[in-house]
């Protein structure tokens, strides 16, 4: 597996904003560097900006897989920030430095008193809690990222026990594999990364469940009580009436990657479907729950 590093430098007070596009985007981590003095802050992991806030001109350094096609994705991601695409460096990235960083990076996320993620690596800090282990890496979905956090939070609300529950767009499979330890009798979960897929079905395996993930082509045409997508406002735009055809009638879903400017286009295209409750929120992020009539 090759990577690859894209390095950016921009003004501080759009470093964050971008850091989370690119996040939901699909790159596997950022770290952020004051551009005058070197120091250092690992992004996606701090609710607090710290230092940060003191910083004028910020270096983010993202790291995809080399076939992510990172120049385009920063290029969307830019547009979700509403930033103007800055001058970027590739850089390749040796695979046992990845191995090296990530382990450096994720630490145990709380996700409530009940439900924690913990990676591989690490002893869960509560053990009698819903404890989801993970190993960060290939694939998006690490509980660092406040789409991710809103989701789960979302499937512990509504989790009661016997649900059948689809993840749509499941990267490392958090999702589907928190709703089964949350109590679902059954959880699916779609990608269209086969790598992603793969990672998603070996996490599963770690947490003694078993979640199902496909690729789209095949996924089951089935009705689920829960749909969860946690994906980007335009793919959701697009994928209302797929979506409403997986959630039935009386069933919830649950919309994530939508930033606050964003959420009224992807109310309206899911609005023929669905009754909206109020959003719930994080940061800039927002997320979208309904019930199908």
């Amino acid at each position: 597996m090759a990577f690859v590093a894209l390095v950016v430098e921009l003004d501080a007070d759009e470093g964050e904003r971008l850091s989370d596009a690119l996040l939901g985007a699909g790159a596997l981590s950022i770290e952020g560097e004051d551009a005058a003095s070197g120091t250092r802050d690992e992004m996606p992991m701090y609710d607090e900006p710290g230092e940060i806030a003191s910083w004028q001109r910020l270096r983010l350094t993202a790291l995809f897989r080399v076939q992510d096609d990172p120049a385009q994705i920063l290029g969307r991601a830019c547009a979700v920030a509403g930033i103007r695409t800055p001058v970027f460096e590739l850089r390749d990235v040796e695979d046992q430095d990845w191995v090296r960083k990530s382990r450096e990076q994720f630490g145990p996320i709380r996700i409530s008193d009940r439900l924690w993620i913990v990676p591989s690596w690490h002893t869960p800090p509560r053990p009698g809690a819903v404890n989801i282990v993970l190993d960060p890496g290939l694939a998006f979905g690490t509980g660092s990222h406040p789409t991710t956090r809103l989701c789960l939070a979302w499937l512990e609300r509504h989790i009661a026990g016997g649900e059948t529950v689809l993840d749509y767009g499941c990267g490392s499979g958090i999702l589907a594999i928190a709703a089964l330890k949350l109590g679902a009798r059954r959880a699916l979960g779609t990608d269209i990364d086969a790598e992603a897929v793969a990672a998603a079905r070996a996490n599963a395996g770690r947490n003694g469940v078993e979640a199902e993930f496909f690729l789209p082509g095949a996924l089951p045409a089935l009705a689920s009580d829960l749909v969860v997508a946690n994906i980007l406002a335009n793919p959701l735009r697009l994928l209302a009436p797929l979506l409403a055809g997986h959630c039935t009638p009386g069933g919830r879903i649950a919309l994530s990657g939508i930033l606050l400017p964003q959420a009224a286009e992807v109310e309206a295209a899911y609005r023929p479907w669905f009754a909206f409750e109020p959003a719930a929120g994080e940061d800039e992020w927002i997320c979208l729950a309904g019930v199908r009539r």
